[in-house]
């Protein structure tokens, strides 16, 4: 009864025809014209055959039986999502402003903004998850331990070295590219003397602590950086080590831009009402190990003939100015990103840890998009779809379009360009599989219904959903199509949402599968259904029919 799918029966029998078993050149058949297979031919399906076939009889003659043909469709060579983008497969030698970046934005917390736990379990869980660009907030800690918390409020407090301890032991077990540590420095001189010891001792040769020989005009590329861990932060003089500039240690402003300082000013006086800090000096020793991520101001995009940042300064934005700036200039700012890094970050109102959605400001090519992992939502689940991608290495190759000092591209202003290219997006949502139960109640049956999700430039956001089927997470029987119009494929995600439907209050979320474009196979697949902290169902999934013509 439980592997029973008379969807796949039927499917089966319109590529065996009138036949018990499929022959080698009928699965061929079926998966060039139903899975549209680059490689269809007898040796992918041969291939298949032999990996999904549980039958030896038939395996022996060469053919795929009704339950070898299931397997296939329920493993990862049936899923919807591309077996090729489960690894590494995009050039990862340009530099690094060419690439999305998976980000945490205050990585340390586990819950909210104001009173939640620190913890150094949260830099785990973000690097198991692929980030690769970690917050660490630095403060003042007694017997001269700096300590790691959000400034001003009741969040606990964690030690500076532990954390460090967890990104080195934790850094490159998911992704062997390079992960920065973007750094808020509120320690005083001392202190800081002890982060930089702490660094040099805890990370060795894994900190970044001189410029790559040779890559002294550019930034350097994930694969050049493999296995280092780079500090953004503040920066006494250039990329090479100052002739005494402006004595040892200068006077800066606390470490992040204007936005990041009126975010902690909002905090302090929700809380405590502490007047404003004075500016912070900045230790030579903990200045020199800040190579290619210098934190700086920004000063505006630069226009020809004027010199603007150099190639290794980077600013931080708060999500409103970032959309601000690409409401006034969105070419400007794509085309500033593609020789800098921007980091992004939640508004400062956002105290409840909720997120913004991560998509416009991809679409306007900033690279280090922070978000709260600790908070589930659709916006994590679109973040974990994009960098599901590419081998989940916490590295997304940008479209060439977005890489292009002279592109004109303008992601809220669309004209013609090489990036339009107008795609028919058809998808046939035929079953659900083993929706888990969301309510504790041990009578509830769930009541599925299914929304598919456009995400992209704003031309193609869409959002399209089934019926709801009633009292049945077992195997609900839908089977409804729906066409999307999408103009620029190569920024678009597709969001697969299964809730259970409530008459009378909000839907219960059961799961859902964001996959780009992209990597979006043809043909009859299973998408399988992710729970809300990202973690697959083990058995949940949908089955569906997809197709993209131009």
């Amino acid at each position: 009864m439980l592997t029973q799918r008379v969807e796949i029966d039927r499917t089966f029998a319109e590529a065996a025809g009138s036949g018990e078993t499929l022959s080698v050149d009928q699965l061929v058949t079926f998966l060039q014209h139903q899975q549209r297979e680059e490689a269809a031919g007898p040796a992918l399906a041969l291939s298949l055959i032999e990996h999904y076939e549980p039958s030896e009889t038939a395996k022996a003659q060469r053919q795929m039986t009704k339950d070898g043909f299931l397997m296939y469709l329920l493993s990862a060579d049936g899923s919807a999502f591309s077996l090729a983008h489960r690894r590494v497969y995009q050039d990862m030698g340009q530099p690094l402003s060419h690439y999305l970046v998976s980000s945490s934005h205050n990585t340390y917390l586990l819950e909210d903004q104001l009173a939640g736990p620190s913890s150094t379990e949260a830099y785990i869980r973000a690097l198991c998850k692929g980030c690769r660009c970690l917050e660490l907030d630095c403060w003042d800690g007694p017997n001269q331990e700096p300590i790691i918390y959000h400034g001003y409020t009741f969040t606990s407090k964690i030690l500076f070295c532990d954390v460090l301890r967890a990104i080195r032991d934790y850094a490159f077990k998911a992704s062997p590219y390079p992960v920065i540590l973007s750094l808020e420095n509120h320690c005083t001189l001392e202190q800081q003397r002890v982060m930089a010891r702490h660094l040099h001792a805890i990370l060795g040769p894994m900190l970044l602590n001189r410029p790559l020989d040779g890559v002294t005009n550019s930034l350097p590329s994930p694969e050049q950086l493999k296995g280092k861990i780079l500090l953004k932060g503040k920066k006494l003089g250039g990329l090479l080590p100052p002739g005494g500039e402006g004595g040892p240690e200068a006077t800066v402003v606390s470490d992040e831009d204007e936005a990041a300082v009126m975010e902690d000013e909002a905090v302090r006086s929700r809380v405590q009402h502490k007047p404003k800090e004075d500016k912070l000096r900045l230790a030579q020793e903990l200045s020199d190990m800040v190579i290619y991520c210098k934190s700086v101001h920004f000063g505006g995009f630069s226009s020809p003939g004027t010199p603007g940042q150099a190639f290794y300064e980077m600013a931080s934005f708060s999500e409103n100015r970032a959309l601000r700036l690409l409401q006034e200039s969105g070419n400007g700012f794509v085309r500033h990103n593609v020789g800098h890094l921007s980091r992004i970050y939640p508004a400062g109102w956002r105290t409840d840890s909720s997120n913004y959605s991560p998509v416009e400001m991809w679409n306007g090519g900033c690279q280090i998009v922070a978000l709260n992992f600790q908070t589930p939502g659709p916006e994590m689940d679109v973040y974990q779809g994009r960098f599901q991608d590419n081998g989940a290495c916490g590295y997304v190759l940008k479209p060439a379009f977005l890489r292009d000092p002279n592109g004109t591209f303008n992601p809220r202003a669309l004209a013609q360009g090489p990036w339009w290219a107008r795609k028919r997006l058809n998808i046939r949502v035929i079953s659900g599989q083993q929706l888990p139960k969301v309510n504790k109640n041990k009578n509830s049956i769930v009541d599925p219904k299914v929304t598919v999700e456009i995400h992209g430039v704003s031309r193609d956001v869409a959002s399209r959903q089934t019926a709801v089927i009633t009292n049945n997470g077992f195997n609900p029987w839908r089977d409804t199509e729906f066409a999307f119009e999408v103009v620029v494929p190569d920024l678009a995600l597709i969001r697969f949402l299964v809730e259970d439907y409530d008459a009378s209050s909000k839907n219960d979320f059961i799961g859902q599968s964001t996959i780009p474009l992209n990597s979006l196979k043809q043909g009859y697949r299973h998408v399988h259904l992710m729970s809300k902290n990202g973690d697959q169902h083990p058995s949940a999934t949908l089955f569906v029919k997809i197709s993209l013509q131009d």
